[in-house]
């Protein structure tokens, strides 16, 4: 049994519980990990706490070149860490080697640009004589990163890297289904150098130690993965000790195909931007508005391509010219789907393809489903709808696409096709969502700053700019100059 890692130690649970880690493909158990107690949490963020002191004293190109070190052993073990991630998240192991191809790419990105962040030298007025002010960044001391089970290496990455090279210690909190691949990367995080103490994991449930971890007095940053739903209650335990905290929650992105898109290109798009990772992703295309003039040739297209996927173990391969696609990670979150899909389907939206559990035994498996015209108010147009379901609507006038695009609680991502400058300025102006993507797929990359409005959180990962979320930014006034 893998166990927990704090302060450069591979310890059991102090109470001794485990948890079990389940395959979604096949509902055998995997492995089991340690249950993590609020104690656990305790000794983790001490043990944090005393290595800040030296780590954030480190040399800033030491941190960079430990985090490259740390980098190139993920590659190196990128097939090892990818049967891992298949085994306890489901998704297709070429998907699951794209995650960790994704995790190392991220760690270079902090790596290359952490000793290249520039500050600020200002002059200053000489009401008190001659002075001048200084810009510094300031390490914020212990972070929290929790994540969760869709993507757990690659929400990782973009934590615990702009943490670690701007100075700060860590303790992160995997999912409970999904904690594996994430012991192994903190493995090869301490081979690549990192001190003990400086990356500490500890693995259980939620339920019983998210708030021991948020909440804790040492703790001043936090960086949270997941549903709207825990976010709230994740900024209630934070708020009151004014912590740092960044919220990447749920999405619902548009997607509007213009009268002049090229729909085959929309299509290709749409298609591994809903159905990647069986469509659980908070970024992914959602909900898709089509120009009456290109409606029937996109759902056409679309319907077509869905065809060939072929829901089953991420372990095997499809035989061409189907595409394996893994299973819901949960029971619950399949029997979710469905009650969405019922839903639509009551209320006057056309199921074209999928929506069935496709016949397997075992496995929390669903067939990826395309529903037209599906009504405004349904479930799949007004909630989060986390795997392989895609609602279609027609659209006539921009104006109309624009309002349907806003119309959810969510504000993540979204997309726009067309070689129309003004409708891509508009929205690029009017979409209420963190980033719009202009004939591309929905990509995160580590180059930009990423991160949601309105119900899909607040605060940015991704680019330089989270280097700032992890320091305090300092004024230092320097006079006496005369």
């Amino acid at each position: 049994m893998p166990e927990m890692l704090i302060g450069g130690e591979w310890r059991q649970a102090a109470a001794h519980d485990e948890l079990e880690v389940q395959n979604p493909a096949t509902e055998e158990v995997v492995d089991s990990v340690p249950a993590g107690s609020v104690q656990d949490v305790e000794l983790a963020v001490a043990t944090a706490k005393r290595a800040f002191a030296q780590w954030s004293k480190t040399d800033v190109e030491e941190r960079a070149a430990i985090l490259a070190r740390a980098a190139a052993l993920v590659e190196e073990h990128a097939s090892d860490l990818a049967a891992t991630l298949t085994a306890e998240q489901g998704k297709p192991l070429a998907e699951a080697r794209g995650e960790v191809t994704h995790l190392a790419h991220g760690l270079h990105f902090y790596a290359e640009g952490a000793a290249k962040v520039r500050g600020v030298y200002q002059e200053l007025p000489s009401t008190f004589g001659p002075a001048y002010g200084l810009v510094i960044r300031r390490p914020m001391g212990v972070c929290a990163a929790i994540t969760p089970y869709n993507f757990p290496l690659t929400l990782l990455g973009t934590k615990v890297a702009p943490a670690l090279a701007s100075g700060n210690t860590i303790v992160a909190k995997p999912a409970a289904t999904t904690p594996l691949a994430t012991l192994q990367v903190a493995r090869l995080f301490a081979e690549a150098g990192v001190p003990d103490g400086v990356l500490n994991v500890v693995t259980g449930r939620g339920s019983e130690i998210g708030d021991a971890l948020i909440g804790h007095p040492d703790v001043r940053r936090v960086a949270f993965t997941g549903s709207t739903a825990v976010g709230r209650h994740v900024i209630s335990v934070a708020g009151p000790d004014f912590k740092r905290v960044t919220l990447e929650l749920g999405g619902s992105d548009p997607v509007i195909v213009c009268a002049d898109a090229d729909v085959d290109a929309a299509v290709k798009a749409v298609i591994i931007g809903r159905y990647w990772n069986a469509g659980q992703a908070c970024l992914g295309c959602k909900r898709v508005f089509a120009h009456d003039s290109v409606y029937d040739s996109f759902v056409g297209q679309l319907v077509e391509r869905v065809s060939r996927y072929e829901p089953g173990d991420g372990t095997v391969k499809a035989e061409k010219p189907r595409l394996r696609m893994g299973p819901i990670h949960t029971r619950e979150g399949r029997d979710e789907l469905l009650a969405q899909i019922e839903d639509a389907a009551s209320s006057g939206g056309e199921v074209l393809i999928g929506g069935g559990t496709g016949g397997h035994e075992r496995g929390f498996f669903l067939e990826p489903a395309v529903i037209a015209s599906p009504g405004e108010g349904t479930r799949v147009m007004r909630e989060e709808v986390f795997g392989p379901v895609l609602p279609v609507a027609r659209f006539s006038e921009f104006d109309e696409a624009l309002r349907l695009a806003n119309d959810t609680p969510y504000g993540l991502g979204s997309s726009i096709w067309t070689h129309d400058a003004r409708l891509i300025h508009r929205a690029a102006q009017e979409i209420e969502s963190g980033m719009t993507w202009v004939n591309q797929i929905h990509y995160g990359y580590d180059e930009l700053p990423f991160g949601g409005v309105k119900a899909s959180g607040f605060g940015k990962e991704h680019g330089l700019e989270a280097l700032d979320s992890y320091v305090e930014i300092k004024s230092v006034v320097v006079g006496g100059l005369a």
